[in-house]
This record gives C-alpha cells, structure tokens and sequence, in this order.
C-alpha cells in the first residue's frame, strides 16, 4: 500500500508527506514518475503559489494528462490540497484568467480587497491563518473532527463551485462564504493546509488514508 504524493515542482511536498507519515504505517512517497503514480492505492495533489505557475509545471513535467486520466477513472482516493484543490476547477481567474483541469464544475474567483468584518474593520488579502470550517454536507473525511472546526488557510483567492451537492466546507471571509472543501466520487479537496492545521488536520489526513470511497 502506498501514498503517492505528485511531485510536478509545486506545493509543500515534505510537510504533506511528513503528516501523512505521521498518521499511517502505509508507504508515502513524493514522486513524480507515472508508473509510481499509477501503481499507488492514494494519491495527494498538492499546490502552492500562483495557478498559473502550477499548471505550467503540471504541463512540463507531463503529469497533466495522467492526474486528469486518474480523476476521470476515480479508481483510487484522491486529496487535493490548497491550489491543488483549486485546479480541480474548470477556470480561475488568477493571471487574467487560468484554464484548470475541469473536473469540478465552478469558478476560482478573488477575495475583493475591499472587504470588512461584521465591525467594519478592513479584511486583509491574502486571508491568512485560522479559521473555522463549517461542514456544509457530511462526508467520511469529517469523521471526528468536530464542527465549525478552525483550520489553518493562506489563499487570496477561493473556490466557488456551481454543484451544492460538491461542497463539503465552508469558510467565511468577509461577506463570501469560500468553498473549502469539495469533491464527489473517490475525489476530496481542501484549500486549507491540513498538514499545518494541528488535531484537525492530522485527523482530515488520518481519515483520508482510512477512506474507502
């Protein structure tokens, strides 16, 4: 049994990995190379910095056509993380505008940078640090994690997705009601980074290597 984490030059590989160790006796390896992919039982995509880097370096490494096989097949668990929860999307627009890998049906859009709290103090974007998580709709990855659970976030843009029946969190910011956690069949993302999100996230990470879609 193996953890695949896809290494395509983006996202925060060894701290992914070093959690997910934490949380499992299963082989976890950062790796790039198709047949390692292909052959492992989970798969962790993670993303990090701008889109538009991350679907280039998806391009260059020549992974982009396998992840988009392996999320079409949903033959295995997959986890999204952070950007690479919003490359599941079909456009972004981030850089003017991104095509992403459109197997979730939706729109990356930017937090304005005008948004105030309920007090009417100013919003900073990025939105950075921790926030609470409300499981929209139940799923195996919420098990035991309590809800309106704080996790940790870095993002200054978020997922809308058009299905209701794929949102599985959301986070508040401003008046926006973000879409931090998505997916349907054996498909699962997040745009808060479990790895660094203490009890909750290593128990998101324990339930993901438990999950059996």
């Amino acid at each position: 049994m193996t953890i695949a984490v896809i290494d395509y030059g983006m996202g925060n590989l060894h701290s992914v990995a070093k959690a997910l160790e934490h949380v499992t006796h299963e082989h976890v390896v950062i790796t790039r190379d198709p047949r390692r992919i292909q052959g492992a039982t989970r798969l962790v995509l993670p993303g990090q910095g701008a889109i538009r880097d991350c679907m280039g370096e998806l391009e260059k490494t020549e992974l982009r056509g396998l992840v988009q096989e392996l999320l079409a097949r949903q033959s295995k668990p997959l986890l999204g993380i952070c950007v690479g929860q919003q490359m599941l999307l079909d456009h972004s627009e981030e850089s003017g505008g991104i095509p992403c890998l459109g197997f979730l049906a939706g729109e990356v859009k930017r937090f304005p940078t005008d948004m105030t709290d309920d007090h009417g103090q100013r919003l900073k974007v990025p939105h950075m640090g921790w926030n609470l998580v409300h499981q929209h709709h139940g799923h195996p990855l919420w098990e035991g994690i309590d809800q309106d659970e704080h996790f940790y976030f870095v993002h200054s843009y978020y997922v809308a997705a058009e299905n209701d029946a794929c949102v599985f969190g959301t986070t508040r910011y401003g008046r926006i009601d973000a879409h931090v956690a998505v997916g349907r069949d054996a498909t699962f993302a997040v745009q808060f980074h479990p790895e660094k999100s203490s009890r909750a996230g290593l128990k998101l990470l324990e339930n993901f290597v438990n999950w059996a879609p």
